[in-house]
C-alpha cells in the first residue's frame, strides 16, 4: 500500500468503525522490531486504531502481560511492563492482561524464560463479543489465530483483517486468505509513517 491507499483504507474503516473490533497482541508486535528496524509506538498505534474503531472502548483491545519479575511474591510491576500498560491505558485501549510466568531453564543466561501467552484470551473475546462487531482487525501474525478466524468467518460471517510485519506472517493465515476466509492482510511497513515511534 502507498500512502494514498492507506488513506483510502482508513476512510473505508471510518464508515464502519462503530462495528469494528481491534485486537492488539502487543507481545507479538514487540517481536517485529528487529525485522522492521523501527519500533511501533503505543501512542501512535492508538491514533491509528482510533480511525479503525471508535465508540465502545472494549472494541479496542490491548493484550500484554503484567511482569512482576522473577519473585512470585512480588507485587510491583517492572518499569518496562508498567510503562507499556500505562501508555496503553492513556491511548484508550481496553487492557487484557495476566501475570508473566518465570520458568526455570538453565539454557538461558538469566536462568529462566518468561512466558505469558494470551492467544486463548484473544480467541475467547473474539467469540464472546461477536454480537458487538462485524469486522475484526487482528494485530498479530501468529498462525495459531487461524483457527478462531476461520470459525468466526464460517459460523458468524465475520470479516477478519490481519495487521502484521512481513517477516512474521504465519502460513496458516496465508492459507485462509487464499481460501477467502480472511478479508485482508495488511503490512505494518506500509503504515510506518503513522506507527514509527521515532518518526511520528
Amino acid at each position: 500500500m502507498n500512502k494514498n491507499e492507506v488513506k483510502n483504507f482508513l476512510i473505508r474503516c471510518e464508515q464502519t468503525k462503530e462495528r469494528n473490533v481491534v485486537i492488539i497482541d502487543f507481545a507479538n508486535i514487540d517481536r517485529w522490531e528487529e525485522s522492521l528496524g523501527w519500533k511501533v509506538g503505543i501512542k501512535n498505534l492508538g491514533k491509528l486504531v482510533s480511525h479503525i474503531s471508535y465508540g465502545k472502548k472494549f472494541l479496542r483491545r490491548f493484550y500484554y502481560g503484567e511482569d512482576f519479575g522473577p519473585k512470585g511474591s512480588s507485587i510491583k510491576l517492572t518499569a518496562w511492563s508498567e510503562r507499556i500498560l500505562k501508555n496503553a491505558k492513556l491511548s484508550s485501549f481496553e487492557i487484557i492482561t495476566k501475570r508473566v510466568k518465570y520458568i526455570p531453564d538453565s539454557k538461558y543466561e538469566t536462568g529462566f524464560i518468561k512466558k505469558c501467552n494470551l492467544d486463548i484470551e484473544m480467541a475467547v473475546d473474539l467469540i464472546r463479543e461477536r454480537d458487538n462487531y462485524d469486522n475484526a482487525f487482528v494485530f498479530s501474525g501468529d498462525g495459531d489465530m487461524a483457527y478462531v478466524c476461520e470459525y468466526l468467518h464460517n459460523s458468524f460471517n465475520k470479516k477478519i483483517s490481519i495487521f502484521v510485519a512481513r517477516d512474521h506472517l504465519g502460513k496458516e493465515l496465508v492459507i485462509l486468505k487464499d481460501r477467502g476466509l480472511i478479508e485482508d492482510i495488511l503490512f505494518v511497513e506500509d503504515f510506518e509513517y503513522r506507527l514509527n515511534l521515532t518518526r511520528c
